[in-house]
């Protein structure tokens, strides 16, 4: 029989160009990468890779396994579907990944609703970018991910993946206790356009890049002089009266010398988070009820988008 994993491992190579970058992606060596995809070409009794100077590519039969690969890992979830659903008792571990606020805002409360819910069953938590999200889902290491649509994350067409909207949020500009814009209540994006900003690090996430964006619809680039990896440290530069920054509303907060206004007008930044599983596994009876507990976790500042 053909070891899933050694499929997934083919994917991956194709998808990142080179053993070395797919090995990377999952936390293995090259030479164990090679190793994998050589005895998967002595099972099928065709050679899957080939010397390219020092490197390796993959052979043609290569592609034309890639070609039927997602159709029979999207075929063996719903093979794992099928016989989840005649388990009896406790079922799981079920495992959830998201970035750190998707953590906080969505996936801790929906852990707890089902714990509460089934004391016995188990469940695991993994705080990560979106990029290694869909990398621990592909190589079956985790079954439901939230993911935020970014560059970093395979495309929409991807067949590996089902993805399915969960919820919009506005963003919020946060100020220091006693600024004006904080007086008013409510306020526009380019109204905090002389300000100075404070973000998250570039390589933390694209929370950076999507600020820049956002900015630039609004009609000017603000002038960044604090960047942090972690939210509460943007509230505390906020309350010390270093600048203002953008949060979604999933974040916590406000600290105590910070205000939250609600920004109104034509350039309100929103952003899209959704939930993502293996191709085949939304029929998996643990998976539906940890989706089911997500879309019910999702807090009133925010809107629940209906399923795809």
């Amino acid at each position: 029989m053909i070891d899933l994993r050694r499929l997934h491992m083919l994917r991956l190579v194709h998808q990142y160009g080179t053993v070395t970058s797919a090995a990377e992606a999952m936390h293995l060596t090259p030479s164990a990468v090679s190793h994998h995809l050589r005895e998967l070409g002595r099972e099928l009794k065709v050679p899957l890779l080939e010397p390219q100077g020092r490197r390796v590519r993959l052979t043609p039969a290569a592609h034309v396994l890639i070609g039927h690969a997602d159709a029979l890992l999207a075929r063996w979830e719903e093979t794992v579907a099928d016989l989840e659903s005649h388990r009896t008792g406790a079922a799981g571990p079920l495992r959830m990944c998201g970035f750190t606020t998707a953590v906080s805002g969505l996936i801790a409360p929906a852990a707890g609703r089902l714990r509460r819910a089934d004391p016995r069953l188990p469940i695991e938590i993994r705080e990560c970018d979106t990029a290694e999200a869909m990398a621990l889902l592909a190589a079956g290491d985790t079954d439901i991910a939230v993911i935020e649509p970014s560059a970093d994350a395979p495309p929409p067409g991807d067949p590996r993946f089902d993805r399915e909207p969960l919820l919009e949020e506005a963003m919020d500009l946060i100020v220091p206790a006693g600024h004006p814009l904080a007086a008013r209540g409510i306020a526009r994006l380019e109204d905090a356009a002389a300000e100075p900003w404070i973000s998250v690090r570039p390589e933390s996430c694209d929370h950076h890049h999507r600020l820049l964006a956002h900015c630039a619809a609004a009609g000017f680039t603000p002038r960044v002089e604090h960047s942090t990896a972690t939210w509460s440290v943007i509230w505390a530069l906020v309350a010390a009266g270093l600048g203002v920054s953008l949060v979604p509303r999933l974040v916590g907060g406000p600290g105590e010398g910070a205000v939250r206004v609600p920004l109104a007008g034509p350039s309100v930044p929103r952003r899209r988070l959704l939930t993502c599983v293996r191709r085949g596994g939304r029929g998996n009876p643990l998976v539906e009820r940890g989706l089911r507990a997500l879309r019910d976790a999702v807090p009133e500042p925010c809107t629940r988008l209906p399923a795809a």
